[in-house]
């Protein structure tokens, strides 16, 4: 599989809190920690578990920066 995305974070699934709908996927890569809100199909076609290696593919138009007051 080709992607148009250049930050491709791979890591280790530690958890997966299930919803109605979505699932939260929280993915260790190495120190920090990114969360995804994925659809519960998404999972099961992905086949994730906790411990599962996967990659965080992030492609965004707008980055937000704040600082502390």
């Amino acid at each position: 599989m080709k992607l148009s995305a250049r930050n491709i974070l791979p890591g280790t699934v530690t958890e997966i809190v299930t919803g109605a709908v979505t699932s939260h996927v929280r993915i260790d890569l190495g120190g920090s920690t990114v969360t995804a809100a994925i659809t519960n199909e998404a999972v099961k076609e992905l086949g994730l578990k906790v411990g599962s290696r996967a990659s965080a593919v992030i492609k965004a138009s707008d980055v937000m920066v704040g600082v502390d007051d």
